[in-house]
């Protein structure tokens, strides 16, 4: 393994998803100049614009699509092209 390639000056930092307010902890080397006290403790505060907490993929709240209507369509469009090429 090469030397010296991963830092040294990982440590706890507060991560927040500015969406829904949820806060993790995680080790980072990310520079902050934010702080915040959770359970009596100071760490260093990154502001997240999304995470798994609020990202549509994780909470399940994803727009589905309806694809049956989009061949309903597509035939409906096409039918006489269809028809045609059956003849």
């Amino acid at each position: 393994m090469k030397k010296e390639l991963h830092p040294d000056n990982y440590r706890p930092v507060a991560f927040r998803d500015m969406s829904n307010g949820d806060t993790f902890i995680s080790r980072s080397t990310i520079n902050t100049k934010e702080t915040v006290e959770i359970d009596g403790v100071e760490y260093p505060l990154v502001k997240l614009e999304i995470s798994s907490t609020s990202h549509p993929f994780y909470t399940g709240k994803q727009k589905l699509v309806d694809t049956a209507g989009r061949v309903d369509k597509f035939m409906n469009r096409y039918q006489k092209h269809i028809e045609n090429k059956k003849k």
